[in-house]
């Protein structure tokens, strides 16, 4: 059953995105909801992830609610939507060639949780809490975990969790 409502969802999502803009969004691996209701609820996660892997602004503004609350909020990024589309844009400088793929989806509810698995070379210049670090050409490779409130098919608040081999691999912790 769980299977056959899982493809449904699948499909259901799929038919949506196909008649919109949105056919390009990227699909995961692995999808599990527990309704057709959360199909709005899964494409806000796809377009906040086809931001993450393009950078295109458009994408996290379709995403993401006005009222968007970061919950992690590092330190010196500003709450709502103009956060991300920074942070992003910080990464892209560090990472010109940056990817974002999105392996895995689970939604119930209100509640979407995402994996992310990020991708690139390290070539250009990330400024962290502890200031500027210039890349060496290393490759990159982390994962993140995002958990998503979302309403009326924006998301409004966030808690995000990033693989600490990101920072490491930035040359910014041993």
């Amino acid at each position: 059953m769980r299977t056959a409502l899982t493809f449904s969802l699948l499909l259901t999502t799929a038919l949506a995105a196909a008649a919109t803009p949105d056919a390009d969004l990227p699909v995961p691996a692995t999808i599990n909801g527990d309704s057709p209701a959360t199909s709005a609820n899964i494409l806000a996660a796809r377009r906040y992830a086809a931001f993450w892997n393009t950078g295109r602004p458009e994408f996290a503004e379709a995403a993401l609610a006005p009222t968007f609350t970061d919950r992690t909020l590092p330190a010196g990024r500003p709450q709502g939507p103009t956060g991300p589309i920074a942070a992003s844009k910080n990464m892209r400088t560090a990472v010109p060639d940056l990817r974002a793929e999105l392996q895995e989806l689970v939604a119930a509810g209100d509640r979407v949780v995402v994996r992310l698995h990020f991708t690139g070379t390290f070539t250009g210049t990330f400024a962290g809490p502890a200031g500027k670090v210039r890349g060496k050409g290393q490759k990159i490779d982390f994962q993140a975990m995002d958990l998503y409130r979302v309403e009326g098919g924006k998301i409004t608040d966030n808690w995000h969790l990033e693989d600490i081999d990101m920072f490491r691999q930035l040359g910014m912790v041993k």
